[in-house]
């Protein structure tokens, strides 16, 4: 296989692996929380988003339990806020990269690929996807929301 790295072949090459990814998750629900084995948002604190409005890597010895993830955080106080509202501070789409599950797929995330808009938080496959999803995201937002509940019931049929 020949690898180009011409601007326009990358953003092929992307299409064609994420059209392979959509095809692996087609009829299979997705698990609740994108987590790795650093847990959820790959060990980093989802309130330093919020707080911060950057991407900070939680520590191991403050950690806590939801929806079947285990979420860190940098500090105590960011733990105690996401506990009483974890909702607030919990990426949309269960962590997922926002734009994979506009087109119909949940792949895994790049922390540092984030945007926070109206109070909520997206992740993003990389920078150069979260540079794409950025271009219309009201309307990326839109077919998201619509995907996600299929996506993780596992009923989401590619249209």
């Amino acid at each position: 296989m020949r690898i180009c790295f011409h601007p326009t072949a990358r953003f092929a090459q992307l299409g064609a692996a994420l059209t392979l990814c959509a095809s692996a998750w087609a009829g299979q629900p997705v698990a609740p929380v994108f987590s790795t084995a650093e847990g959820a948002i790959r060990g980093y604190d989802p309130v330093a988003y919020f707080t911060e409005k950057k991407a900070h890597k939680g520590k191991p010895e403050l950690r806590h339990v939801w929806q079947g993830a285990t979420w860190h955080f940098a500090s105590q106080s960011n733990l105690d806020a996401f506990k009483a509202q974890p909702e607030k501070y919990a990426p949309q789409y269960g962590g997922y990269c926002a734009y994979g599950v506009a087109q119909g797929y949940a792949p895994e995330i790049d922390p540092q690929a984030f945007k926070v808009v109206d109070g909520k938080l997206y992740l993003n496959l990389s920078q150069r996807v979260l540079k794409r999803w950025q271009k219309d995201i009201p309307g990326y937002v839109q077919a998201a929301d619509k995907n996600w509940p299929e996506l993780k019931a596992g009923t989401y049929v590619e249209k």
